[in-house]
């Protein structure tokens, strides 16, 4: 049996009836528990089969091949799954969606998927990942798949929906969770609308765009914005256009105070997380399988989830302008 103390034989006792059955190693077993949660707690950081390959064999002398790894670290998919299923909260104040982009061999070639995150905030102010799920589109039955799933496992209500610029979501948000109000990433925007500008012009552009999106009031960042539109949209049509098209969603940050704005005019606390499941994941090139990329995101999500013990900042004065503005759909949550 191979151990973390190298190769190790076991004699089995036999009884005249054969009813005999070893609890610490399994009968037909060749690795002993300590060795899988070893190898294991490695591939959660991040290191390769080859890299887990090496590690076993100079520190305990013992050969351990990429199919034994990948059967280990299987262990866990039901885990994953049951993760994936468990029941959430009633009502989440604000939730975050995003999407995280790997490479994935399948039928013989190797494609890009997006492993998309719905990360959460409680109404104790915790950050919590609700599910991950893989795909190569986003539409709009797409997300309304994840929202049924999000209701089936007991999610009733979410009072602030913030994204990126995810197709599909508006629609799907809206016919499962009608009083969600969505709110797009502004830093995202200002960050597509520069593509389009040259070097030269760059700080003016911004600067320009700062006096909207920095504004104190929705009306104030309506003049601001007539102004930018004036300036520019001869020499910027396609700027203009996005932010007017997006308009309704870019702008819902107005209608909260200053410590609710800070939080959600931009998904950076998903993005957060995000970096931290490229640490882990930034030495592998390619997965062969879906699953192998759920294994590997299960687990850096759980590594990096044992560090969020206290609330978000500000989030006293957040939940309670949050219950100011929304009023029954959180007291329920609030007086429990």
């Amino acid at each position: 049996v191979k151990t973390k103390f190298g190769n190790t034989e076991l004699r089995v006792p036999r009884d005249r009836n054969g009813e005999f059955e070893p609890h610490i190693v399994k009968k037909h077993e060749t690795t002993a528990n300590g060795l899988e949660e070893q190898i294991i707690a490695l591939y959660a950081k991040g290191m390769s089969t080859r890299d887990i390959e090496e590690h076993m064999k100079d520190l305990y002398g013992i050969e351990v091949s990429a199919a034994m790894v990948s059967k280990v670290t299987d262990k866990i998919m039901p885990m994953v799954a049951e993760w994936q299923c468990r029941p959430l909260d009633r009502v989440y104040p604000i939730v975050f969606l995003d999407a995280i982009h790997f490479k994935v061999r399948q039928d013989n070639r190797i494609i890009n998927k997006a492993a998309y995150s719905v990360l959460g905030i409680t109404v104790s102010g915790h950050k919590d990942i609700l599910g991950i799920w893989i795909g190569e589109h986003e539409s709009a039955s797409f997300w309304l798949n994840v929202c049924t799933e999000l209701k089936s496992r007991g999610v009733e209500d979410i009072l602030i929906a913030c994204k990126d610029g995810l197709s599909g979501f508006s629609e799907a948000i809206n016919a499962a969770f009608p009083r969600t109000q969505i709110q797009l990433c502004v830093i995202h925007q200002i960050r597509n609308s520069m593509k389009y500008v040259p070097f030269k012009e760059e700080k003016l552009v911004l600067a320009d765009l700062k006096k909207v999106y920095q504004a104190l009031t929705l009306e104030e960042a309506e003049v601001a914005f007539a102004t930018f539109k004036e300036r520019w949209e001869k020499k910027y049509p396609i700027i203009i256009r996005s932010w007017e098209n997006n308009w309704i969603e870019l702008t819902a940050y107005f209608n909260y105070p200053a410590e609710i704005r800070k939080m959600i005019y931009t998904t950076n606390i998903i993005e957060g997380y995000h970096r931290q499941l490229r640490k882990v994941t930034k030495t592998k090139t390619a997965y062969p399988t879906d699953d192998a990329l759920r294994k590997i995101i299960y687990l850096a999500t759980i590594e990096a989830s044992k560090k969020w013990t206290m609330p978000v900042r500000s989030w006293k004065e957040c939940i309670s302008q949050l219950a100011i503005h929304f009023g029954d759909r959180l007291q329920a949550e609030l007086s429990a």
